[in-house]
Order: structure tokens, then C-alpha cells, then sequence
């Protein structure tokens, strides 16, 4: 858990403030996962501290919302464009472009 905090931390994700009465705060909970080899035995203990997002009231908190999903058929069509001449595909951390995309005061 610390090393999460450390994290978020270190890359200015958020800031101490006092509590915002015009506004909704948004609670946290921790999600706990065992990292396993390929034996099955635990070599790490993850921790991740995440928003209850769904808690987000429309019109106080966002004006609209995305939610990306794939299709598998998607995921195929552009697995098979690498075939075509000169075509590249590159790969993006998803995690990290979120937390450093467009800037919205979330208050948890």
C-alpha cells in the first residue's frame, strides 16, 4: 500500500485539500491482488487504491462520460494491419495516459 501512495505521489496525481462543500467527494476503496509464478505460488502482493467513479453525479462532477470497450472483432482487424508494407503498430501504457490526459478536479 505504501508503495502505491509512494507512486501517486511522485507523479502529482493529487494534492491534500480541505473538503469542498459545493461539491461531491468520491470514496476509495483498495483492491488487493497475489502476483503468481507458474508454479501458483505467490512471488508478490499488489495493492491498488482506486475511485469509486460510479459514485459521479452528472451535471456536479461530469459533463459527459466515456468508457472505451473492444470488440473482439476490432481487436482482430487491428492485430491484421501490421501485414499490410510500412505499417507499424505501436503500444501504449493506458494507466499512465490517463492519469497524465486532460485535467479534472475529482475530489475523493
Amino acid at each position: 500500500m505504501n508503495e502505491e501512495l509512494d507512486k501517486i505521489e511522485n507523479i502529482d496525481t493529487w494534492e491534500l485539500v480541505p473538503r469542498p462543500h459545493d461539491k461531491n467527494v468520491i470514496g476509495t476503496k483498495w483492491i488487493f491482488k497475489n502476483k503468481l509464478n507458474e508454479n501458483g505460488e505467490v512471488i508478490r502482493n499488489k495493492a491498488r487504491l482506486v475511485c469509486k467513479g460510479y459514485a459521479k453525479k452528472e451535471g456536479i462532477d461530469l459533463e459527459e462520460t466515456f468508457a472505451p470497450v473492444a470488440r473482439l472483432e476490432s481487436i482482430r482487424m487491428f492485430l491484421s494491419l501490421p501485414s499490410f508494407p510500412n505499417f507499424k503498430v505501436y503500444q501504449m501504457d493506458v494507466k499512465f495516459s490517463f492519469l497524465n490526459g486532460d485535467q479534472e478536479e475529482v475530489y475523493i
